[in-house]
């Protein structure tokens, strides 16, 4: 399995993007996960923010990257598609990142639902609005051959019945799954059935601690954390996310494990990310660092 992590952990730290390249190289961390900007935002400009706008050129950037050692694992076009705007936006957001994710190098989208239920709409209009956008989605992903992931983090992707649903709105081997160990457990639901069930399915895991004070203030209220706050291992949700690597393990997975959690300018990352690596020692589990 290879290691990688979501630029998010630097939102706080004001990095741009180039910092975090350094950074993953500095750590010997071969992949990385950023959001797209579809469009010009002032603190992206002035380098303060460690995503990345669909305005760069793609080919410049990946020639960037492959100097660092670090390609990408998935880029993060997560726009919520449950709610009335999810056509309207989050559809052509997704379409426009194709393209560029191809020429950028990087063979995975992530795309996910809102927090809560979409307003205005029954569930099942929801899911039928979701069935046709992902159907749009999917038409063009399979021709770039670029693989669509839902992930795990709002009000249907965190109930199994309907992520099962939604994974099966479209017969296609480009539409898979993100796991992501922290919004399973936040959501009241229990990370290890939800690797164990959708297994099969899963080409990408977002690997996140929940701190013991937020479990006790909310699981089972919220559907999402937007940045953990809490180092891997440090809390009440370490000894799933290790059950949760021995399930991929014994299923074969070798794909790349996202380190989701704040920074703080590093310290809580490095901190996590040596946790995760002795993990994967202890379950004997090859960390594939090319």
């Amino acid at each position: 399995m290879r290691i990688g992590f979501h630029t998010d952990a630097f939102n706080s730290a004001y990095w741009n993007f180039e910092r975090c390249l350094q950074w993953a190289q500095k750590n010997n961390v071969p992949c990385i996960e950023c959001g797209v900007i579809d469009g010009a935002s002032w603190i992206h400009g002035l380098g303060y923010q460690p995503h990345v706008a669909l305005y760069e050129d793609p080919l410049l950037l990946r020639r960037k990257m492959e100097s660092y050692g670090v390609r990408f694992s998935q880029i993060d076009a997560a726009y919520p598609l449950s709610g009335k705007d999810g056509p309207l936006y989050g559809v052509p957001y997704v379409l426009k990142t194709l393209p560029w994710a191809k020429l950028v190098g990087c063979e995975r989208i992530a795309t996910t639902d809102g927090l809560h239920a979409p307003e205005g709409l029954s569930d099942e209009e929801a899911m039928a609005l979701m069935k046709r956008s992902y159907e749009q989605i999917l038409e063009l992903a399979e021709l770039y051959e670029i693989t669509i992931t839902i992930e795990v983090h709002g009000y249907f992707t965190t109930n199994p019945d309907r992520l099962e649903e939604m994974l099966a709105f479209c017969d296609s081997p480009y539409l898979r799954m993100n796991l992501d160990t922290g919004n399973t457990f936040i959501a009241g639901q229990d990370p290890v059935e939800f690797a164990r069930r959708f297994v099969d399915k899963i080409v990408h895991v977002h690997v996140k601690d929940v701190s013991e004070s937020l479990a006790a203030a909310v699981r089972g209220e919220e559907t999402g954390i937007a940045v953990s706050h809490c180092a891997l291992g440090d809390g009440v949700n370490a000894d799933n996310i290790r059950r949760c690597l021995e399930i991929l393990r014994d299923h074969g997975y070798d794909g790349v494990l996202s380190i989701e959690c704040e920074g703080q300018g590093g310290p809580m990352i490095e901190q996590s990310l040596a946790w995760l690596r002795k993990t994967l020692q202890e379950l004997d589990i090859p960390e594939d660092t090319e």
